[in-house]
């Protein structure tokens, strides 16, 4: 049984962590899926190869208010799909290549399923068959989430019942056709990038969706507008379930149950996208005495440390915010505290922002004015709209907005939301602002701001806010 000094399982943000201060430690990396993780193989980074060419294919949807008559005239999937994974699965192939080659000779890559079976004892199902025992003074836990299947007949094969087909965005970028119609379950932000991608191809979308509207963890205005944009574009089904799903010759039904009754919707491809679900359970971490709360995440501290000497988390498997960049803040911390356990670094989780890149954009950071309103947090509200400044005249903008809410006593920004052009771009100075507790006003009148620029959006909306009361 081989013993390391550490033992890092995934190779998203964890991959990062082996460098020159660690040379000297005897090294294991557990990967079962793709070197790179979600963000690199299936999730940011696709995704947004994705995004761009489907901003120009739906260009001509925006030029009509402009004077510019342009149609779409074809879509070459296969040429877009091919050149994204081309490039994606050559850095794949290359980072597991130099992870296993002589450029790290103290690190032993093994490409299987991990579980553990005891106290920082890790057994492995080998991809080639094999098995290995692992046993480590050191654990990252770094695994990642996985896509969640709801539990509707159908989808998940039971006694008695079959298995439609479907895809999650594990597999919805390497369709082989693009189809003639796809139906998307769920009304997050990766249905919602996907329903922008597909019907900016042609592809005939329905969306279905829970709840009374889409992105529903954003800003209640952000959330309403976004929605009414989305039904104006393809078809929404809100407050509506799927109580079956069955294949077709050619396709998938679902069985609706929603305002108008029960129906059934037929189409060509289902994109299951409900959300994801972190995978500590899936490496029985409780066998090594670590904990697990009741959303399944792996129990951290500020530190990233597990209640278990030794053994830290990181991203995906222990964060209430499944992001990149989050992760990757959160693997600097935990590559610093492995290597100063007697100066150890926090996480900071202030301000973490997020954007939706879909059509409209949408970014945000800090609280939205219903948590304000519930926590009873004092604040003060200005809502810009795009259509107020030159860069907004330019485009015919109409219904886009930023949002920024500020403690009205301190001037310091709380929250900020946007939706519409480059809107995770728009939203940095507000990011910035919130970190450095920089307050609206030193931020709007003690800098220039670029005439005519979205980036006046910002300026103009902090000029809006009321000057502090202290």
């Amino acid at each position: 049984m081989p013993h390391f000094d550490l033992v890092i399982i995934g190779t998203g943000s964890g991959n990062s962590i082996p460098g020159p201060e660690f040379d000297h430690w005897n090294i294991a990396i557990v990967e079962d899926g793709h070197f790179g993780g979600t963000c690199l193989n299936v999730g940011c980074i696709p995704t947004k190869m994705f995004v761009h060419p489907a901003e120009l294919a739906d260009a001509a949807r925006h030029g009509k208010a402009l004077g510019i008559d342009a149609q779409l005239n074809s879509v070459d999937w296969p040429g877009i799909r091919d050149r994204i994974f081309g490039r994606i699965d050559a850095i794949e192939a290359g980072g597991r290549q130099y992870r296993e080659g002589p450029e790290c000779p103290n690190i032993t890559v093994f490409a299987g399923r991990g579980r553990f079976t005891g106290h920082k004892s890790l057994h492995v199902d080998l991809h080639d068959g094999g098995t290995a025992e692992v046993t480590a003074d050191r654990f990252v836990l770094a695994a990642g989430s996985h896509a969640v299947i709801p539990d509707i007949p159908g989808l998940a094969a039971g006694e008695n019942q079959g298995q439609a087909t479907f895809h999650t965005s594990d597999s919805i970028m390497r369709l082989e056709t693009l189809p003639a119609s796809i139906i998307i379950l769920g009304g997050g932000y990766i249905a919602a990038e996907f329903a922008h991608v597909f019907s900016s191809f042609g592809v005939q979308v329905t969306q279905i969706a829970r709840g009374k509207r889409l992105l529903k963890s954003q800003d209640d205005d952000v959330s309403v507008q976004f929605t009414k944009e989305a039904a104006a574009r393809y078809t929404v089904l809100l407050e509506t379930k799927v109580s079956g799903v069955r294949d077709l010759a050619h396709g998938v039904e679902l069985q609706l149950e929603g305002p108008n009754g029960s129906e059934l919707l037929q189409g060509e491809v289902l994109l299951v996208a409900t959300g994801r679900k972190p995978n500590g359970a899936n490496l029985a971490v409780e066998e090594t005495g670590v904990e697990l709360d009741g959303h399944g995440r792996v129990v951290v501290d500020e530190h990233q440390r597990t209640g278990v000497e030794g053994i830290y988390a990181l991203g995906d498997i222990s964060s209430k915010f499944q992001l990149k960049h989050v992760a990757n803040h959160e693997a600097k911390v935990v590559k610093h505290n492995l290597a100063h356990p007697d100066a150890l670094n926090s996480s900071d989780h202030r301000f973490v922002p997020a954007a939706v890149f879909s059509d409209p954009q949408i970014a945000s950071v800090g609280i939205t004015e219903a948590h304000a309103i519930k926590a009873g947090i004092p604040y003060a509200v200005k809502v810009q709209n795009y259509g107020d400044i030159a860069a907004g005249w330019a485009r015919e903008d109409s219904g886009h907005f930023l949002k920024v809410l500020a403690d009205p006593a301190t001037g310091l920004l709380l929250g900020a939301h946007v939706i519409g052009p480059e809107a995770a771009t728009v939203i940095q100075p507000l990011i910035q602002a919130m970190h450095f507790g920089q307050t609206a006003h030193d931020v709007a009148k003690k800098q220039y701001w670029i005439h005519p620029a979205l980036s006046e959006l910002v300026e103009n909306a902090l000029l809006g806010l009321p000057e502090a009361k202290a």
